[in-house]
């Protein structure tokens, strides 16, 4: 890219952090098909401590884990010892027993029903299993106020025991299905999720700070969370996910650095080619990277508990689809993002995508709650059109 693209990145990290309201801290980093091609931090790790943010500061990377933990689906799909359309009860007879909820009782119990189909595996990569989140669903906020119902960030196996919104394959709704997509892993693998991604794609691809529970060099680069008061004020806050958690989520659980997610993004543009060995056969990353919603759409995410998220849409007014497991955006966006592209985000305004088509990929990363973030939104939107204006120009030349 040109350094015309370096200075106005440069630019928007530091009006990012400096705003009214701005950003505690924020780092944000673009690759080619070939390498990391700009890196930039701004701002503190926390606001009320001294250490800067800097290139290899260690996140909570939230619900970008989605992606990671359906690419090692896919990778049990190509050894045949995975068949998504099967019933996933076949490989997790758990989670056969889940069933339908259809309202609450004059008792405030819940009203249960056997669901009219089996969920299968490809319905928890494309979230149409009939899950979701307390975050962004009322039933499931009922559940966690009335019933006790725990959060899905404790970690915990009774966390995932959920009744289903829907039967399955009958729409979208974004939810804990990758969560169940790891527990699905694991027992066709016999082995920990974490051991999983660690041998079969963060070696393959170079990615050394990226693991569900923090090693001692991890903890010392962490980001600390900020909650957005309603006066748009940052306030530090205390959080970390568990420490060797009883269910490593698939969904949301690990930790990690920008520069390790930009090789996880390049094994995408290449086809599934790691640094160190291939993670994805090319035919595969094809298939995974297409539509494979039937006629369902992405739709927007409400912000259910307030301190957590914002009502929440990517390109309000674009049509919106969903792949294996990414979200596909059908038509380009305002940014330049070219219609086809892949991308997601995590609860603490982390955003990323993955353009295959002009061989481009970037992330930005902060910790601040609730999820849609005006401000965060604003710098990551700015820092990709920065990228697709500096490409067009390129272009032009």
């Amino acid at each position: 890219m040109t350094e015309d693209f370096t200075a106005a990145a440069d630019a928007i990290l530091q009006e990012a952090v400096s705003s009214d309201p701005g950003v505690a801290g924020v780092v944000a980093m673009a690759t080619d098909r070939h390498r990391t091609f700009y890196e930039g931090a701004a701002g503190r790790r926390r606001i009320d401590r001294d250490a800067a943010m800097t290139p290899d500061t260690v996140f909570a990377i939230f619900s970008t884990t989605k992606a990671i933990t359906g690419t090692a689906a896919l990778q049990l799909v190509e050894e045949g010892r995975l068949d998504l359309d099967a019933p996933a009860r076949t490989y997790l007879p758990e989670i056969g027993r889940l069933q339908v909820i259809e309202g609450f009782g004059e008792d405030g119990a819940p009203r249960l029903r056997a669901p009219r189909r089996a969920i299968t595996t490809r319905m928890l990569l494309l979230h149409t299993a009939g899950l979701g989140y307390d975050i962004f669903n009322p039933t499931y906020r009922r559940l966690a106020e009335e019933r006790g119902q725990p959060s899905i960030i404790t970690g915990s196996r009774a966390a995932l025991a959920t009744p289903l919104l829907f039967d399955p394959g009958e729409r979208w709704e974004y939810g804990s299905n990758l969560d169940w997509c790891g527990q699905v892993i694991e027992a066709i693998t016999g082995r920990r999720l974490g051991a999983v991604v660690r041998d079969r794609i963060f070696e393959p691809l170079g990615m050394a700070d990226t693991a569900f529970s923090l090693s001692g060099p991890m903890r010392e680069r962490l980001a600390g969370m900020h909650a957005r008061g309603a006066d748009g004020t940052l306030t530090p806050m205390a959080f970390e996910l568990p420490a060797d958690p009883e269910v490593e989520m698939g969904g949301h659980g690990l930790y990690g650095t920008v520069g390790d997610y930009m090789r996880f993004i390049r094994m995408w543009l290449n086809d599934g080619k790691g640094e160190h060995g291939r993670v994805l056969e090319p035919e595969t990353v094809r298939m995974a990277a297409r539509n494979h919603l039937d006629g369902q759409r992405v739709t927007m995410l409400p912000g259910v508990i307030p301190a957590l998220s914002n009502d929440a849409e990517f390109f309000p007014g674009l049509p919106k689809s969903w792949g294996l497991s990414f979200m596909i955006n059908d038509a380009e966006a305002p940014t330049g993002r070219p219609a086809g592209a892949l991308g997601w985000a995590g609860l603490a305004n982390l955003f990323y995508w993955i353009d295959r088509e002009n061989g481009l990929g970037g992330f930005w990363a902060t910790q601040i709650l609730p999820f849609g973030d005006a401000a965060s939104l604003d710098g990551d939107l700015a820092f990709e059109t920065a990228l697709y204006r500096s490409l067009r120009q390129r272009q032009a030349a």
